[in-house]
């Protein structure tokens, strides 16, 4: 059973940081990608970051880029979401996904296939 656990997620003023951690369980990362998505009272779900399992390689909405850094520590079969700079619109739930294809050039939900249950992230003025 592949299972997916999102933690790291708090209140933090704008301007601030928060790492996000999402760990992996029931296989071992290798032709898979993992991706966080957001959701902000109503408004839609926003991907905004992916990491392949394979390569490393990444991909990042301009929403986030060159705030968010997506890393992996193949070890602990851990993902994780640096988040630095936090604005006010970043607020939001925060959950990971994997799917069984490397990141494309965007990150959509109907994507992916297992899904963890979310962690909140509220950014403060």
């Amino acid at each position: 059973e592949v299972q997916l656990q999102a933690s790291g997620g708090g209140v933090v003023q704008a301007g601030g940081s928060l790492r996000l951690s999402c760990e992996v369980r029931g296989f071992t990362f290798h032709d898979y990608s993992i991706a966080w998505f957001r959701q902000a009272p109503g408004k839609a779900r926003e991907g905004i970051s992916c990491i392949s399992d394979r390569d490393g390689s990444t991909f990042s909405a301009n929403s986030v880029k060159g705030r968010f850094t997506i890393f992996r520590d193949t070890a602990k079969n851990t993902v994780y979401l640096q988040m630095n700079n936090l604005k006010l619109e970043d607020t939001g739930v925060y959950r990971c996904a994997v799917r069984e294809l490397t990141c494309g050039r965007s990150v959509e939900p109907t994507m992916y296939d297992f899904w963890g249950q979310g962690t909140l992230v509220t950014v403060s003025s």
